[in-house]
C-alpha cells in the first residue's frame, strides 16, 4: 500500500522549523499532546532497562552526568537542531491507518536509511519530532487527516562527537528458534 507520505525538508524551510522548536525548547517547553504514546505506560522489562541502558551510553559517551538535567536537556535538544544535519526527512501517515502500515512506514525508512549509507550519508531517525508536531505541521502543512510519525536528520557524522555502541539484546531474548 506504501502508506508513508514523505517530506523532505531543508534550506529556508528546515531552518525555519529548527528555529521554531529551538524557541519552543528554550523557554521550557516541553512540546504538543503526543497524537501516539511513543512508548507504554508503565514501561515493562525489559524494555524499561534497554531504554536506560541506551540512555545511559549516549550520555555517558558525551561526558554527561546522569544528574546533569540541564547538560541531557541540551544534548536532547540537538535533536531538533537535526544534529546540525542541512537535510530532513519527515514520515506522515493517514490517521486511520492501523498498526500494520505504520509498521511497513518503518520498513521504508529503513531502507532509505540504507540506501543514504551506500551513498556515504548517515542518517538518525528520531521520534523526538513527533514532541512538536505542531511546529513541524505548521511549517510543512500536511493534510489534517496525516500524522507525525517521525523525522530523519540525514547528512555527515561528526567525528569529533562520540557515537557509543548501542549493543543489541541478545538473539535468545528476542528469537525463538523452532523445528
Amino acid at each position: 500500500m506504501q502508506p508513508w507520505h514523505i517530506y523532505a525538508v531543508s534550506g529556508d524551510r528546515l531552518s525555519e522549523l529548527k528555529r521554531r522548536v529551538a524557541e519552543r525548547v528554550a523557554i521550557g517547553d516541553r512540546g504538543d499532546t503526543l497524537e501516539v504514546a511513543i512508548y507504554p505506560t508503565p514501561l515493562e522489562a525489559p524494555y524499561r532497562e534497554r531504554l536506560a541502558d541506551l540512555g545511559e551510553r549516549k550520555y555517558g559517551a558525551l561526558g554527561i552526568d546522569r544528574d546533569d538535567q540541564a547538560a541531557r536537556a541540551k544534548a536532547r535538544a540537538e535533536n531538533w537542531n537535526c544534529y546540525g544535519a542541512s537535510t530532513a526527512l519527515f514520515c506522515y501517515l493517514d490517521r486511520d491507518m492501523p498498526p500494520p502500515q505504520w509498521a511497513d512506514a518503518g520498513m521504508y525508512l529503513q531502507t532509505v536509511m540504507l540506501l543514504l549509507r551506500s551513498e556515504g550519508l548517515h542518517s538518525c531517525p528520531q521520534i523526538a519530532w513527533a514532541e512538536y508536531h505542531r511546529t513541524v505541521a505548521e511549517v510543512i502543512t500536511p493534510p489534517p487527516q496525516r500524522i507525525l510519525l517521525c523525522g530523519m536528520s540525514i547528512g555527515f557524522i561528526d567525528p569529533a562527537v562520540p557515537h557509543p555502541r548501542i549493543p543489541r539484546a541478545p538473539l535468545l531474548e528476542t528469537v525463538t528458534f523452532l523445528q
